[in-house]
């Protein structure tokens, strides 16, 4: 899998979009990306550079930007994208665009090449049925920002190629990725139906005056934030004692939150026009400028983050515990 060898295609140039293309860049992918809307164009290679200059800075990369811009192409000619082994989608959650996004693609890629969507809302069985050969479409899950998280879902439809999945899988361990190959679809994939069930109860204990919306950020800052970019749930549990989760949730269980209405306290927010930082109107207040500080605070936790997490990859302890078996023999 030489990455030098295979392009890439990314239709969707918004926030996710370009981060998406950084990574792409970074992992040595020549990238073609396609503004479906105009405005993108304005400030796609913009943000693109602005990440890798991060990235430079951050020692995330050896290269200046020119380096990778380089092998970007920005356009918003859907025929350049005919090289492309792989394109995937990152349009908004409408699926009539996403299905016209297909059709254009489909115009001009091979059919052996391969179709993706990073929908987190759609599921990929639906989506598949508007393409013409449903067998290469497959949901490519990332997560804000795509080039320094390690995350990333490869998820199967229903009439997927599984091998198309674990091609994928594999591909995507060059993009600093440590995978999670879904091999069946299901609604909200895995990581967002385990975090939408901690956003349900988050909402709930706030809405039912357990706690404020700050002690309960600071309940999971302080507890899950310690522990989770080492280990996930199931590992916690081992490392922690699982007799104990057993007994807790024989009492527990039945008195979370199970609603299927969106929370009171989310829908207000929404209808009074709230996007969070975008516009410094969300769960929080903020002062003016209080929101930019924000933004630019995160970007600069995702690359210390990166750097604590890169010490600690999954094998860490089989790649100590061998060490130390080398040392015993």
């Amino acid at each position: 899998m030489n990455t030098n060898e295979i392009p890439v295609g990314i239709v969707g140039l918004g926030l996710m979009g370009c981060s998406i293309v950084t990574c792409l860049l970074i992992a040595g992918h020549p990238v073609v990306a396609v503004a479906p809307i105009s405005v993108d164009m304005l400030h796609a290679e913009k943000r693109i550079r602005e990440h890798l200059e991060n990235s430079f800075e951050k020692g995330l990369i050896v290269h200046k930007p020119e380096f990778y811009l380089k092998h970007l192409i920005i356009t918003e000619d859907y025929g350049q994208l005919k090289p492309c082994r792989l394109v995937n989608e990152c349009t908004i959650e409408n699926i009539e665009i996403k299905e016209s996004v297909y059709q254009k693609v489909e115009a001009v890629i091979d059919a052996d090449a391969l179709l993706s969507s990073n929908t987190s809302a759609i599921p990929i069985s639906t989506l598949q049925k508007l393409t013409l050969h449903p067998e290469r479409f497959l949901g490519l899950h990332w997560t804000e920002p795509a080039h320094t998280t390690r995350f990333l879902e490869v998820i199967c439809g229903d009439d997927t190629d599984i091998q198309n999945g674990e091609y994928l899988y594999e591909l995507s361990h060059k993009w600093g990725k440590e995978p999670i190959l879904v091999r069946k679809d299901i609604a909200g994939f895995i990581t967002n139906r385990l975090m939408y069930a901690m956003y349900r109860e988050a909402i709930s204990l706030v809405e039912n005056g357990y706690a404020t919306i700050e002690d309960v950020d600071r309940s999971c800052r302080n507890n899950a934030g310690y522990f989770m970019t080492l280990v996930g749930v199931f590992r916690w549990m081992d490392l922690t004692g699982v007799p104990a989760y057993h007994t807790v949730m024989k009492n527990l269980l039945p008195t979370l939150n199970n609603s299927t209405e969106v929370p009171e306290l989310i829908d207000k927010v929404v209808r009074e026009g709230g996007k969070g930082v975008l516009n410094s109107h969300g769960f929080y207040a903020y002062e003016p400028g209080e929101a930019a500080v924000w933004e630019e605070t995160f970007k600069e936790f995702t690359y210390e983050i990166r750097e604590l997490a890169l010490k600690y990859p999954a094998d860490i302890v089989k790649k100590r515990l061998a060490e130390k078996n080398e040392d015993i023999g």
